[in-house]
């Protein structure tokens, strides 16, 4: 913690915000001046009820306790290679992701970092270190208090909102470049590495690639890059959302995840010298094809991600897989030797990054762990095939709990809490009547 101490006192930091991404990867944590941050990391002194890892997106939590010590306290602890200034205060503030343990220091093994963690050791204890590039999508909109009011694109610089769709329009880019001028300097200030700017399918709906590079560092840069986008947003008197599909009649917000292996001396093990596929990238294939459906919770986790997996939306139903293929679950990009990878395209934008990332690799874990061969590509469009990914938020819970080679490797405790907090928020979404409901059904039936 010493260089933490130097950074804070370099940048003259005032305040501190101590973060740590919950289930739905909502910034939880706590604010405190920078000398009395400093002065409790010796001690252990900040400290966090367990519970906030079961508190549900409504901010209640299931009624059964499912944390492991009666919520007691946990202890953070600062990764220093996450501390960052936070550019949009005028009063000089950092930001740090903590890790959680327990008094004994053993970590808190639901915690979605520590899951990611988790299934990134197994990868380690062979010698082969996962690569990963997150695609992520959003949405602008004008500002909505009122939520049974359908969102709307907002007005661009020329004072006129999106009518049509403008896939990768340059001048549709261009109506919000003061917004992207300040998320790009914010993203360059907090060192996260955003690559390419593109408008997508819908109306105000933006994409940023992010570089390749190591999974817990590209889900750290995940997490605050939402947390920036709202920010700016907000700046500008617009809404940034990261919903699956935040609009009827609209495409969905995807997080495209791209991954690969390699060894220790950087070479890509998914494809050979003369650029044929080895057996481990069609076995990554096959425990994606296979375990994939059963891990949707993880890359589905609200009630409106579901909304998001329909046909001819760019969004996948299935999880066969093709080369330069689009329309299917699973796209190998043509590449040559060093770029093989396999793009996995079920994930929406809602998603916690730690846990989508944690779940797409621990299904190509399993099936390079049991040699699981993905059959053949196919050809033509995906949408021809049947639908065999979960259709809502219940089916996705089935079909996680009775996946037990998927829960050995996230781990039980994690897979138990994880599935409470969804249930009380299924819970808590039936709870509600609709507009829908009202406008079709209160005068007609």
């Amino acid at each position: 913690m010493h260089d933490l101490s130097i950074w804070i006192r370099e940048h003259r930091i005032a305040e501190v915000e101590c973060l740590v991404p919950d289930m739905s990867g909502i910034a939880r944590g706590k604010i405190l001046p920078a000398s009395k941050f400093m002065g409790i990391q010796d001690d252990r002194g900040l400290r966090l009820p367990e519970s906030i890892f079961v508190q549900t997106v409504t901010g209640e939590y299931p009624e059964e306790d499912v944390t492991s010590e009666a919520n007691g306290d946990i202890y953070l602890r600062p990764d220093p290679s996450t501390l960052r200034l936070v550019p949009w205060y005028d009063e000089p503030t950092a930001q740090v992701i903590s890790d959680c343990y327990y008094n004994d220091g053993s970590p808190v093994e639901i915690s979605p970092r520590h899951v990611l963690r988790r299934v990134l050791k197994l990868y380690e204890s062979r010698g082969w270190h996962p690569i990963v590039a997150p695609e992520l999508e959003f949405f602008l909109v004008k500002m909505n208090t009122d939520p049974d009011y359908p969102l709307e694109p907002p007005n661009g610089r020329s004072g006129r909102p999106e009518i049509g769709r403008q896939s990768y329009g340059i001048d549709a880019v261009n109506e919000f470049d003061p917004l992207f001028e300040d998320v790009y300097n914010y993203c360059e200030k907090q060192g996260i590495d955003i690559d390419t700017l593109s408008h997508e399918a819908g109306a105000g709906q933006m994409e940023i690639n992010f570089n390749h590079g190591e999974p817990l560092a590209l889900a750290d840069q995940v997490f605050m890059f939402k947390r920036t986008v709202r920010q700016v947003a907000l700046r500008r008197q617009v809404f940034a959302t990261f919903m699956a599909k935040p609009m009827q009649n609209e495409p969905g917000s995807a997080m495209h995840i791209h991954q690969n292996l390699l060894d220790g001396e950087g070479v890509n093990l998914f494809a050979t010298p003369t650029g044929e596929d080895t057996e481990l990238f069609r076995w990554h294939i096959g425990g994606l094809r296979k375990y994939l459906p059963a891990a949707m919770l993880l890359f589905a986790p609200n009630v409106n991600s579901y909304r998001r997996l329909v046909p001819d939306f760019d969004a996948p139903i299935n999880v066969h897989w093709g080369r330069d293929n689009r329309t299917v679950g699973l796209r190998v990009p043509v590449s040559g030797p060093a770029g093989r990878r396999v793009e996995n395209r079920l994930a929406g934008a809602d998603a916690n990054p730690y846990l989508a990332l944690a779940g797409s690799l621990a299904c190509g874990w399993l099936g390079m762990a049991e040699k699981l061969d993905p059959g053949k590509p196919i050809e033509g469009s995906g949408y021809t095939r049947a639908h065999s990914l979960p259709r809502h938020l219940p089916d996705a819970l089935g079909k996680l709990a009775s996946a037990k080679p998927l829960r050995d490797v996230l781990g039980e405790d994690f897979i138990e809490a994880f599935t409470a907090v969804k249930e009380a928020e299924w819970d808590a979404y039936q709870r509600v009547v609709s507009s829908w409901e009202r406008e079709y059904l209160l005068l007609n039936v």
